[in-house]
């Protein structure tokens, strides 16, 4: 349903996310401190501009996953795609894990609904990207913010967020090699055995625990995962190396962040920046990026 054509700018800005943090695959995320900053206005014809990481890519008209979006929603909804000019700014690094797809197919569908006046709630909106995403864990953390637990029900997307501790800090180790989300699942095998459901089971409840209650102390056992990590770790040589630093003094928690290759590393309370990145680097060597992060809050729109 169209309510009208809307005239003015919209300006999006989008977090960067965290999926499965370990033991909830496909239902667990996190907003990461690392953002894609879309400004869209109507215009004569396609412009797309793009700085950041990877801008050469950003800025494609053709295979640009926001573009691609844009138009088939308006095509789903049946209104008319009209051209804009996209200034972009990309801070999330793509086929590293970190949620890029979830934050531009939100970006398409967001552009959609403002240019294309479709009639959509929120709700609707996190339904439709994670319906081509294919799963909702990404994208209803981006969407949401924090720490979102996400099922896909015959309602459609359903989530619960809780804003996190903002104090809680992360960092982030970084391949140069990146890897796609495919390539990714056709490592996992297609059945589980009883005792490896019951481990994820009991941990995916300690980790909404842990985050619940701020309990820092619970994520070395929470954070532990038989579902997806042991069978990525051939792709993800990172998840290896880092691992093990999850019984270390210094660091709270260690897991894949979503489908890798990048590994997700919580600091214990009192643990600095320095001493985190020190112990991490002695881990993995040079060529690895590490980068600080922190929780951030759900997707923001700005009328221009």
């Amino acid at each position: 349903m169209s309510i009208g054509v809307r005239t003015h700018g919209l300006r999006l800005k989008l977090p960067a996310t965290s999926a499965n943090l370990g033991p909830g695959f496909d239902a667990v995320g996190l907003a990461l401190s690392m953002h894609l900053n879309v400004d869209a206005h109507a215009a004569p014809v396609w412009q797309v501009h793009a700085a950041g990481r990877d801008a050469e890519l950003c800025s494609a008209i053709e295979n640009n996953l926001i573009v691609d979006t844009y138009s088939a929603v308006c095509a789903r909804h049946g209104v008319e795609a009209r051209s804009l000019r996209l200034m972009i700014h990309n801070e999330i690094p793509l086929g590293m894990g970190c949620g890029s797809s979830a934050a531009a197919l939100l970006a398409g569908v967001a552009l959609a609904r403002h240019f294309g006046g479709i009639k959509m709630s929120d709700a609707e909106v996190v339904a439709e990207a994670s319906r081509i995403e294919g799963h909702p864990d990404n994208v209803a953390a981006c969407w949401h913010g924090g720490f979102t637990v996400s099922a896909q029900s015959e309602r459609g997307v359903e989530c619960a967020t809780f804003i996190g501790d903002p104090a809680w800090e992360m960092m982030l180790a970084m391949p140069q090699e990146s890897l796609s989300t495919r390539k990714a699942r056709s490592l996992l095998p297609s059945t589980y055995t009883k005792e490896d459901a019951v481990f994820n089971v009991q941990r995916v409840a300690l980790l909404v625990a842990a985050f619940a209650q701020g309990r820092l102390d619970l994520l070395s056992t929470a954070m532990q995962d038989r579902v997806h990590q042991p069978y990525r770790e051939v792709a993800c040589p990172l998840l290896k190396a880092l691992l093990p630093l999850a019984s270390e003094k210094e660091i709270a928690g260690v897991a894949l962040s979503g489908a890798g290759p990048s590994v997700l590393a919580f600091l214990n309370e009192g643990t600095t920046l320095l001493e985190a990145e020190t112990r991490l680097r002695a881990a993995v060597g040079e060529g690895v990026e590490l980068l600080s992060l922190r929780i951030a809050e759900g997707a923001t729109q700005t009328l221009l």
